[in-house]
């Protein structure tokens, strides 16, 4: 990257000045340290006074220059150099000079940096999406897991629902069905035992009742009565 930094300066003649005859510009520019170059330019030369004058005058000035670059460039690969001079006498007094100095080989940190946040987020990214996929792998066995337990439970439960409501016979006078009930949010034994008409110990004979949760499936026993 390339950066013009243009400077101005009026030098005051101690005479009257008609002509510049020759003219030279130097400079001691240099980085001085990550952010600041200075270093002094030397502009030197022969002028006239009258128009009239066999001889030259000469002329010598050392101007200092200092500038404080901005945080966002990197200078340790930064040369200087002047890339354009020119100069006006004005009064007959003064030679006001203008210099542009050029900055060559700038590199914009802010770039670099986006560039490390940008591979950064990346990675972080990355690495997320490894834990979340672990995450899901994980949840997937426990649910597997849990349907490998749920299952023959859930088999059994169908096969005596089966075999239950067939109705088995056991007198000629009586005969019991079961139904399947599906714990519901609200529900409690006791609830359950009024809805149904059940007492708590033909509950307790088939199922568990220590340790109820929404979701389960227990039995209701019914004993109906039947003719002979």
């Amino acid at each position: 990257m390339k950066k013009i930094v243009p400077f101005k300066k009026d030098l005051l003649f101690k005479t009257d000045v008609l002509e510049i005859a020759s003219i030279s510009l130097e400079h001691t520019l240099s980085i001085k340290d990550t952010y600041l170059i200075s270093g002094n330019f030397l502009v030197n030369g022969d002028y006239r006074i009258t128009e009239n004058s066999t001889s030259l005058e000469k002329f010598f000035y050392e101007i200092p220059f200092e500038i404080h670059m901005d945080e966002k460039y990197d200078l340790k690969n930064a040369t200087i150099d002047i890339d354009d001079f020119y100069y006006e006498i004005i009064n007959n007094k003064v030679l006001a000079v203008s210099i542009d100095v050029c900055l060559d080989k700038l590199e914009e940190k802010k770039i670099e940096e986006k560039e490390e946040m940008k591979e950064e987020m990346v990675d972080n990214r990355n690495a997320i999406k490894e834990e979340t996929e672990e995450v899901i792998e994980e949840e997937k066995e426990e649910v597997k897991e849990v349907l490998e337990e749920v299952k023959p439970k859930e088999r059994c439960i169908e096969e005596e629902d089966t075999a239950f409501t067939a109705m088995s016979a056991e007198s000629t006078e009586t005969y019991k069905s079961y139904k399947v009930y599906i714990v519901r949010e609200g529900d409690t034994v006791e609830s359950i035992l009024t809805k149904y008409g059940v007492s708590k110990s033909d509950l307790e004979d088939y199922n568990d009742l220590s340790n109820m949760n929404i979701n389960d499936k227990i039995l209701i026993p019914f004993i109906n009565e039947t003719a002979s």
